[in-house]
């Protein structure tokens, strides 16, 4: 198998609304996000899929979350966002626009520090 995978990053503000704590007021993490592809076989060129066109899908999404608060925008007014909400909204972001490669899609994990990430995947990944 093989498996790709792009980055890309985005600042943003948010809280936690059902949370009592510190996380609970609103705050600012620069969150960085893998999403990974896998494949069985490579195509043309040696090439599973092009990395410039996972970047260019990525960086659409990332562009739309960079210097927001998230907790105003349609994908966050009903569910916390937390970064799990955020891996879970990315992975599904991406997947519409992958087209046939939607399938290969394996997850998306999007770091809130450096120490600490959420992943969300639709199968089982170790």
């Amino acid at each position: 198998m093989f498996i790709i995978n792009v980055k890309s990053h985005y600042d943003a503000a948010h809280f936690i609304r059902e949370y009592k704590g510190k996380c609970e007021r609103l705050h600012g993490h620069r969150y960085e996000v893998e999403v990974a592809l896998s494949f069985e076989e490579v195509g043309t060129g040696g090439i599973a899929y092009d990395f410039t066109d996972a970047k260019r899908h990525l960086r659409e999404i990332t562009d739309a979350l960079d210097h927001q608060n998230l907790n105003d925008l349609p994908a966050f007014l009903e569910i916390e966002s937390s970064s799990e909400n955020q891996a879970r909204f990315i992975y599904n972001e991406m997947k519409s626009r992958l087209g046939s490669a939607a399938e290969n899609l394996l997850y998306v994990r999007v770091w809130e520090t450096p120490n600490q990430w959420a992943q969300y995947s639709e199968r089982l990944v170790f």
